[in-house]
């Protein structure tokens, strides 16, 4: 039986990356993307899907980059894509990308965001087939200090949170913690309420992120998917949640990327 296994991490191999071309100007980008997200997505879910025009110096038209998170998903849509008229008469291009991936990108292991850690267990679980609960979430001392600034008073806050993700189906948990620090230029108790309600948000996703790094889909050849778990250094049993939120400190700028920068992919692909 075909087995594939899917972890909630960027995927940067190139056995999950498809490169479309020869695809002719005759629709919109906005008509051209939902036509190939409609097709590529029936085959598992997807990363990412971009749809760019043409080089100045190419024939005008339009390219596309498919990513998916399993690489037997990609390589089944190549193999039933490439060479079909999808869009119009002219049959599409559909190969695995070639490019070469640096090597620090291959050893990558850099977590999904938040929404699409929600978007891929929904996908493969359901909405019924995993649930998140808060152990332990409460503010902790800062490690910087309160000072006076022109126009209002320098604050921290810095908030905790332990958290259990279930899979009811499997009799799989995972557990986590994370611990995030805010400092910023306190000018009234409505920004004091603002920053202390999003840093709350902000641990609460970043925990979750971090137990989800532990878990394992495992895709069968018979459609269903089973749940395993991976022994991570952020991977708490039950009985080991006691006083641990000492892990995973990380500063605000790190937590909180600019997510569509990080979702931008270099262009000059060659394909095989």
């Amino acid at each position: 039986m075909e087995v594939d296994v899917l972890e909630f991490k960027v995927p940067v191999e190139n056995n999950k990356t498809l490169f479309v071309w020869n695809i002719q100007p005759s629709h919109t980008e906005a008509q051209i993307y939902a036509v190939l997200y409609s097709v590529f997505s029936s085959f598992g879910p997807l990363y990412l899907l971009k749809v760019c025009p043409n080089a100045p110096l190419s024939p005008p038209g339009f390219y596309a980059l498919v990513k998916f998170y399993s690489a037997a998903q990609a390589s089944k849509a190549q193999r039933q894509t490439d060479g079909r008229p999808l869009l119009h008469s002219a049959p599409l291009k559909v190969r695995l990308s070639s490019k070469k991936t640096p090597h620090f990108l291959v050893d990558s292991s850099r977590p999904l965001s938040h929404a699409r850690c929600l978007e891929l267990a929904n996908h493969c679980l359901g909405f019924n087939g995993w649930s998140s609960d808060i152990i332990t979430l409460k503010e902790l001392p800062p490690e910087e200090e309160e000072e006076e600034e022109g126009g209002g008073r320098r604050r921290s806050l810095r908030f905790g949170c332990l958290l259990q993700l279930s899979f009811p189906h499997h009799g799989q948990t995972s557990r986590a913690a994370a611990v995030l620090e805010d400092s910023f230029t306190c000018t009234g108790p409505d920004v004091l309420l603002q920053k202390r309600c999003r840093l709350q948000r902000m641990v609460r996703e970043k925990a979750l992120v971090q137990a989800f790094t532990a878990v394992l889909l495992i895709l069968l050849g018979n459609g269903k998917v089973m749940v395993e778990l991976k022994q991570t250094s952020d991977q708490f049993l039950p009985e080991e949640t006691e006083g641990v939120l000492q892990v995973n400190e990380v500063s605000w700028s790190e937590i909180a990327p600019d997510e569509d920068k990080a979702d931008d992919e270099e262009w000059d692909l060659t394909v095989s």
